[in-house]
């Protein structure tokens, strides 16, 4: 008699998460705008009225450690697996959102990396298909982990689309 349960991995997704450059690279974005919006508030209220109303300019800091805590949640959320007839991407905290996208599907795949991300040595994966609604992306990426998602998927479309 067998103790413990057995289960079947072969079906479980093999899950990877984001790399930690993309939550600094938000989490600095939200310090500069932040602090921009507190210093304009502080300068506009100081400069047009009394000076007492400048106090105001605090309240964007005083959001700053909520939202750092948010983009913590929202970057830890971030995963993508890939199976054998699709990719999975999986993200949200309060409203979880699971697309399904199957290769044989995938019109177009590109590597798309902005001046913020590329000075943060990050790019963003964009899958496009033949149905708008299971277009996705997968921000963040190690630019060569995006290229090599990129050519996989890519050559993993073509081989089932070939197939159809």
């Amino acid at each position: 008699m067998e103790t413990g349960t057995s289960h079947e991995t072969r079906d479980e997704p093999v899950w990877t998460g984001l790399p930690p450059g993309l939550l600094r690279m938000r989490r600095l974005l939200l310090v500069v705008w932040l602090g921009l919006l507190a210093l304009g508030v502080g300068l506009l209220l100081g400069l047009l009225a009394e000076p007492v109303w400048a106090l105001f300019a605090l309240l964007p800091l005083a959001l700053m450690p909520w939202g750092w805590r948010m983009l913590g949640r929202n970057w830890r959320s971030w995963r993508y697996a890939e199976r054998a007839d699709d990719l999975l991407i999986s993200r949200g905290v309060l409203w979880r959102e699971e697309t399904v996208v199957p290769y044989g599907r995938m019109q177009l795949v590109e590597v798309t990396s902005g001046p913020v991300e590329r000075h943060f040595g990050l790019a963003s994966v964009q899958l496009h298909t033949a149905a708008a609604a299971t277009d996705a992306c997968i921000p963040g990426l190690d630019p060569a982990e995006a290229e090599r998602l990129r050519d996989r998927l890519t050559e993993l479309g073509e081989a089932r689309s070939a197939g159809l």
